[in-house]
C-alpha cells in the first residue's frame, strides 16, 4: 500500500538527485531510503528509476508522478505559509459590531494603531443601535461589541474600556467660552441643543436640571451626539455631549468645556462567549485600550 512516508523518500530523491543525498535531506540513512523506495516500487507495480552505473535516472512514469507530488507539495506549502502569517497576524479580519458613535470616534484611531502593527489584517465594522446591536451580540455574530450598556447581553460578557465624563459644547463666540468650567445654573434661559427625550442622558441631564431650578430655552431635539454637534456649530445654542463625539468636532467652530457635575459616559466591549475564539481579539483589544488612553489625554487639558 503507498505511504506518505513513501511519497516523501520518492520526493525526496527526486529532488536530491540521489539516495546519499535524499537520506541527508530527510535525516535518514541510504539503506532505509533505498529499501522504502523498493517498496513504494512494488506497491505502484512499475520502476521509478533506471539504475545506470550506479546512479539513478527517473523513468518517465516518475516524472509523470514527481509532477502530481510536486502540485500536491505546492498546497501544503500554501496552506503552511498562511497558517504562519495567521499566526503572525499578517492576515486575517476582525469583525465588531458597535454603536455609531463608535464607529467615527475611538474604533478609527484604534484601528490605525492596530493597522501598523498587522498591516494585512481587515476590519469588518457593523454601526447598529440598541437593541439589534445586544440581539446580534447575543447571536454570537461578532468577534467583538463596543456599547455604551452597563449590562451584558445574554451570552456574552463585559469589559469596561472607558470611562470619562460627559461635556458641554459651545459655538463660537458664545458668551459662556469665558468659563473655565461650565455649572448647571449657567444653562438657565440658553439656548440648548438636546438629544431625544428617550435617550438615557437626556434624562438623567433634564433630573439634574429639574434638581437645580434650571431650565434651559430648548431649540432643538436630535437623536444623535453627531447631529447635536453639527447644530452647536452652526450657533444654535450649547448642549451636553458625550466627549468622543464632542472631540471629533472640536476646533471647527465648536469648544470643549467641562461641567462641574459629573455625567459619567462609559464604553464597554462585549464579548461573545461561544463564538468561536478569534486569536486577534486580544491584539485588537491593546490598540482599544492605547486609543481609549489617548481621548483621556486629548480630554485633560479642558477638565484643568
Amino acid at each position: 500500500m503507498l505511504t506518505h512516508r513513501h511519497i516523501e523518500v520518492f520526493r525526496a530523491v527526486m529532488i536530491a538527485g540521489s539516495v546519499t543525498k535524499a537520506a541527508e535531506l530527510l535525516s535518514s540513512s541510504q539503506p532505509t531510503v533505498s529499501r522504502e523506495l523498493a517498496r513504494m516500487e512494488q506497491s505502484i507495480g512499475f520502476a521509478l528509476f533506471d539504475r545506470i552505473a550506479g546512479r539513478l535516472r527517473p523513468t518517465m512514469p516518475a516524472l509523470a508522478l514527481f509532477e502530481e507530488v510536486r502540485q500536491s507539495y505546492a498546497g501544503l506549502e500554501r496552506v503552511a505559509s498562511t497558517a504562519a502569517r495567521l499566526r503572525a497576524f499578517r492576515e486575517g479580519q476582525l469583525s465588531v459590531i458597535s454603536l455609531p458613535a463608535f464607529s467615527h470616534s475611538i474604533l478609527p484611531a484604534a484601528f490605525q494603531r492596530f493597522h501598523g502593527r498587522h498591516p494585512g489584517v481587515s476590519l469588518s465594522i457593523e454601526a447598529q443601535e440598541s437593541p439589534l446591536l445586544e440581539e446580534w451580540l447575543t447571536a454570537q455574530r461578532y468577534d467583538l461589541g463596543l456599547t455604551e450598556h452597563d449590562v451584558a447581553p445574554a451570552g456574552t460578557r463585559l469589559e469596561l474600556l472607558l470611562e470619562v465624563d460627559e461635556v458641554c459644547v459651545l459655538p463660537d463666540g458664545h458668551p459662556l467660552l469665558a468659563r473655565a468650567a461650565i455649572d448647571l445654573p449657567d444653562f438657565d434661559g440658553q439656548a440648548f441643543v438636546s438629544l431625544s427625550a428617550n435617550d438615557p442622558y437626556r434624562i438623567q441631564i433634564d433630573e439634574a436640571f429639574a434638581e437645580t431650578g434650571v431650565l434651559p430655552r430648548s431649540i432643538v431635539e436630535t437623536p444623535t451626539a453627531v447631529s447635536v454637534c453639527t447644530f452647536v456649530r452652526q450657533g444654535l445654542g450649547l448642549a451636553i455631549v458625550n466627549p468622543l463625539t464632542a472631540l471629533d468636532f472640536a476646533g471647527r467652530g465648536l469648544h470643549i468645556r467641562p461641567l462641574t457635575r459629573s455625567f459619567p459616559f462609559r464604553v464597554n466591549v462585549v464579548f461573545p462567549e461561544y463564538r468561536p475564539g478569534n486569536p486577534l481579539v486580544q491584539a485588537f483589544m491593546a490598540s482599544l485600550h492605547d486609543a481609549a488612553d489617548a481621548i483621556k489625554e486629548r480630554l485633560a487639558p479642558a477638565s484643568r
